[in-house]
C-alpha cells in the first residue's frame, strides 16, 4: 500500500469516527430532549425551586389566672437582595449604603460602620441576591430597620428580605418550667405541658415557595398557592402563679438549709383536683438547685409513715380496732418472730390508744396491728388496698408517671415473715408523692378519690374547644364512719403529735401526717441511713380546699425528722395560701367587749375596701350619696365615701396610699413626683385647681 494510500485511509477512518461520534451526540440529545425531557425538567424545578415548610406559631399556655405562663413570640432573619430593582442602579446603592452601614453599627456595636459598608460593596460586586444581614432580630428592632436608609423607602425597600421564626419563651423564666415543659426535635419524648399537649399546641404548618440562588441559598417568592400557617391552640393551666412562687420560694429555702439531693412540693384543691403549685428541685454538682427532673410525678418510692394513713383506714374499716384500742408498741422497739426487728423514733410508747399511736406515729403499733389482723389472711389486706387504687397509675395529663407497686403474696418478693408487716408502716412498695397526695385528697374531699389534672381548658380564638374536669376513680374509699375517725386522727397529728410544734397554727386548722423514711441505696440497700422526710395533709381542716405533699429527700445538715424539714415547707405555703385566699371560709375575727379601735384604712379604692372590711367582720356605714338600692344603713359602722373628681380638675388624693394616688393622678392626666413613704400626707397642687394636663404634681408621703 501506497503512502498516499495509508493517508487517505486513516483520514476516512478519522473522519468516520468523527461522523459516528457527532451522530451519537445527537441521538442523545434527541433523547434526553424527547424521552427523558419531563423527568430532568421536574429535576432542575425541584433543585431551583420547591415549597418549604413554613412553621406555625405555638399556642400559649396560661395559669389559672390568665398570665402568660409560655408563648412563642416571632423572631426575625433578615437578607437583603443587592440587585434588587429599586437599588438596581449604582447611584442609588452608593448614596445609602454608608448611612445603612453606619445605622447597623450604630444599633448593635458589634462591628464598625466601615466594615458593614465593606461587606456590602463586596456582596454586590459579587451579585448576591440574599445577603444575610442579622439573625434572631426581634419585632422591635425590625420596625427600627425598616426606617433605615434603603429599606425606608417605597422605591427600594424590596430589597430587604424578612423571614419570621418562632421563638419560645417562659416569661416567668423558671416558674414552673418542669411542668410546663419544652419540645425539643432532639428529644423523642417531649415534657410537661408542652409535650402532652404538643397536638394542640403545634398547630398547621404552611408552605411557602422558595428559590435557590447561587451560593447554595434559598429565598421565598411570591406565589399565589402559598399557605399560611395556622397558629395553635392555647392552654388554660391550672397553675396559679402566685402559689407557685410561694411554693418554689419555700421549697429552696429548707432544701438549701438541710443541703439536701432533692425535694418537691404539690399543692391541690380538694374538690377540683386542680394542681395549684408544683415545685421539683435538684441538687447539682455545683451545689446549687435546679429543676431538672419531676419527682412530683415520677419518683416511686417507699413513701414511709404517710402510707400509715392506708393501714389504720383498713383496719378501722372492716371493723379490726377503733379509735380507742389499745395496742403496745413495747417501748418503740420490737423484734418479730422470725421477722424484722422495728423501732420508733420516740422510745416511750408503750401501751396507748390506736389514735395515739397514729399522732405519735408508731411504726410498732402499725405493724403489730397489720400482722396481727391480716398475717393468716394477707389478701384481706391487700385487696383493701387494691380498692384505694394505690396500685394504679393516676393517668395524668402529663407523661412520666412513675409505676405503684403493692406487692402481694404471689409476688416472688413477698416474704411471709417480713413483708407485711414492712408494708404496714410504708415500706416494701412503691409510691410517687403525687399519687400519696390523691390518696390524701380523697379524705378531704369526702371520701371522693379524683385524679389530679393540670389542664382546665384548650382554647382557640379565645373561644373554648375542649375543657377537662378531674376523672373520679373512686365515689367512697371508705365509710363515712371510718371517714369521720380518720379526719380526727389526721387532726391529731397536727394539735397532739408530731406537728404540733412546727405546723399547729392559730388562724387555721390543719390534717395531715408525717413520714420519716429510709431511702434505699441501689445493692447497697439502707445501708447508707439515707432518708426521706414528707408531710401530706389538707387545710383548713374543718373546711378544706387545699391538700398539699412535701418531700425532701435525704437532708444531710440538721435533723432528718419529717416534721422538722417537710414540716416548716407545708406551714409556710399554707400561710401564704391562707392569707391570700379570700374565698377560703374563714372564722370570723373576734371583737372583745371595749375594743373600740377600727382599723386604720387609706383612701382609695372603695371596692376592695369594702372586701377586706367584710373579711375582718366590720360592718361599714354608707354615706346618703353612696346609699345601696336598699337605703342607708343607719348601724353602727365605719363611714367612707367613694374618692370622686371633676374631669379637668386636680384630684384630692391626701390619705391615699401610694399606689391608689398614683392611679388617680395618672388617670386625670399628670405626671407625679414622690417623696417618702406611707400615706399621702400633702401634694403641690390643692384638689379641684385647674390646671393643664401633663404637668408635674409633687405628693408626700409620711
Amino acid at each position: 500500500m501506497g503512502i498516499r494510500t495509508n493517508i487517505l485511509l486513516r483520514v476516512y477512518i478519522a473522519f468516520g469516527l468523527i461522523l459516528l461520534f457527532a451522530f451519537a451526540v445527537v441521538v442523545q440529545l434527541c433523547r434526553v430532549q424527547f424521552v427523558q425531557g419531563k423527568k430532568w425538567k421536574d429535576m432542575a424545578a425541584s433543585l431551583s425551586a420547591q415549597y418549604q415548610t413554613v412553621e406555625a406559631a405555638r399556642g400559649n399556655i396560661f395559669s389559672v389566672d390568665g398570665s402568660l405562663l409560655a408563648t412563642s413570640v416571632p423572631e426575625y432573619e433578615l437578607h437583603m437582595d443587592m440587585l434588587a430593582g429599586g437599588i438596581a442602579e449604582d447611584s442609588v446603592f452608593n448614596d445609602n449604603v454608608d448611612q445603612l452601614a453606619m445605622n447597623l453599627s450604630k444599633m448593635y456595636n458589634d462591628r464598625p460602620a466601615r466594615e458593614y459598608s465593606r461587606i456590602f460593596r463586596e456582596a454586590r460586586k459579587d451579585g448576591s441576591r440574599y445577603q444575610l444581614l442579622r439573625r434572631r432580630v426581634s419585632y422591635q428592632e425590625l420596625k427600627k430597620i425598616k426606617d433605615f436608609p434603603i429599606f425606608k423607602k417605597r422605591k427600594t425597600r424590596n430589597c430587604l428580605i424578612v423571614l419570621q421564626q418562632n421563638k419560645r419563651i417562659l416569661p416567668f423564666h423558671s416558674l414552673a418550667a418542669r411542668t410546663i415543659g419544652y419540645k425539643n426535635e432532639n428529644v423523642k419524648n417531649a415534657v410537661g405541658l408542652e409535650g402532652a399537649y404538643s397536638a394542640y399546641i403545634n398547630g398547621e404548618n404552611g408552605r411557602r415557595l422558595m428559590q435557590r440562588i447561587p451560593g447554595g441559598t434559598w429565598m421565598p417568592v411570591d406565589d399565589d398557592e402559598e399557605i399560611a400557617a395556622k397558629d395553635g391552640a392555647d392552654i388554660i393551666s391550672t397553675i396559679d402563679v402566685n402559689f407557685q412562687d410561694v411554693a418554689q420560694d419555700a421549697l429552696m429555702k429548707q432544701l438549701i438549709k438541710s443541703e439536701a439531693d432533692h425535694g418537691c412540693v404539690v399543692l391541690m384543691e380538694v374538690a377540683t383536683g386542680e394542681v395549684r403549685a408544683i415545685a421539683n428541685f435538684t441538687r447539682t454538682k455545683e451545689g446549687d438547685y435546679k429543676e431538672k427532673m419531676n419527682y412530683a410525678i415520677s419518683n416511686a418510692i417507699d413513701p414511709g409513715s404517710t402510707f400509715k394513713l392506708a393501714s389504720y383506714m383498713t383496719l378501722l374499716d372492716q371493723h379490726k380496732i377503733d379509735t380507742s384500742t389499745i395496742v403496745n408498741a413495747e417501748g418503740g422497739k420490737y423484734k418479730f418472730p422470725k421477722g424484722p426487728t422495728i423501732t420508733d423514733t420516740e422510745h416511750d410508747n408503750y401501751e396507748m390508744s390506736v389514735k395515739r399511736a397514729f399522732e405519735e406515729s408508731s411504726n410498732v403499733a402499725a405493724a403489730k396491728l397489720v400482722t396481727r389482723y391480716y398475717s393468716g389472711n394477707p389478701w384481706e389486706y391487700i385487696n383493701k388496698l387494691y380498692s384505694y387504687h394505690l396500685n394504679e397509675k393516676l393517668q395524668l395529663q402529663i407523661r412520666g408517671e412513675g409505676q405503684p407497686v403493692i406487692k402481694n403474696p404471689s409476688n416472688r418478693s413477698w416474704n411471709k415473715n417480713y413483708t407485711l408487716p414492712e408494708m404496714a408502716y410504708g415500706y416494701e412498695m412503691n409510691l410517687t408523692p403525687l399519687q400519696m397526695l390523691a390518696y390524701y385528697n380523697s379524705v378531704a374531699n369526702n371520701g371522693k378519690l379524683i385524679a389530679p389534672i393540670f389542664v382546665r381548658e384548650i382554647r382557640r380564638l379565645g373561644n373554648p374547644i375542649e375543657q377537662f374536669q378531674a376523672r373520679v376513680i373512686n365515689e367512697h374509699v371508705c365509710s363515712d364512719a371510718t371517714l369521720g375517725k380518720i379526719r380526727g386522727m389526721l387532726e391529731g397529728v397536727v394539735l397532739n403529735g408530731t406537728g404540733k410544734n412546727v405546723i399547729k397554727n392559730k388562724l387555721y386548722s390543719v390534717a395531715g401526717k408525717t413520714g420519716t423514711a429510709q431511702v434505699a441505696n441501689g445493692t447497697l440497700g439502707y445501708k447508707d441511713k439515707k432518708y426521706q422526710a414528707s408531710f401530706c395533709g389538707y387545710f383548713p381542716a374543718d373546711h378544706p380546699k387545699y391538700s398539699m405533699i412535701v418531700v425532701i429527700n435525704n437532708p444531710t445538715k440538721g435533723n432528718y425528722l419529717a416534721a422538722l424539714v417537710a414540716g416548716p415547707v407545708f406551714r409556710e405555703v399554707a400561710d401564704r395560701v391562707y392569707a391570700n385566699d379570700m374565698e377560703i371560709n374563714q372564722s370570723p375575727a373576734t371583737h372583745l367587749v371595749g375594743n373600740t379601735s377600727m382599723p386604720k384604712v387609706k383612701q382609695g379604692n372603695l371596692k376592695a375596701l369594702k372586701q377586706v372590711y367584710t373579711k375582718l367582720g366590720v360592718k361599714p356605714l354608707y354615706a346618703s350619696a353612696n346609699a345601696d338600692a336598699g337605703g342607708v344603713d343607719t348601724s353602727n359602722g365605719i363611714p367612707f365615701e367613694e374618692v370622686r373628681y371633676k374631669n379637668g380638675t386636680v384630684p384630692a388624693v391626701t390619705g391615699m396610699g401610694l399606689s391608689d394616688a398614683l392611679y388617680v393622678l395618672g388617670n386625670a392626666g399628670y405626671k407625679v413626683t414622690v417623696r417618702g413613704s406611707g400615706v399621702v400626707t400633702t401634694q403641690s397642687v390643692t384638689g379641684g385647681s385647674l390646671i393643664p394636663k401633663g404637668s408635674r404634681i409633687t405628693i408626700e408621703l409620711q
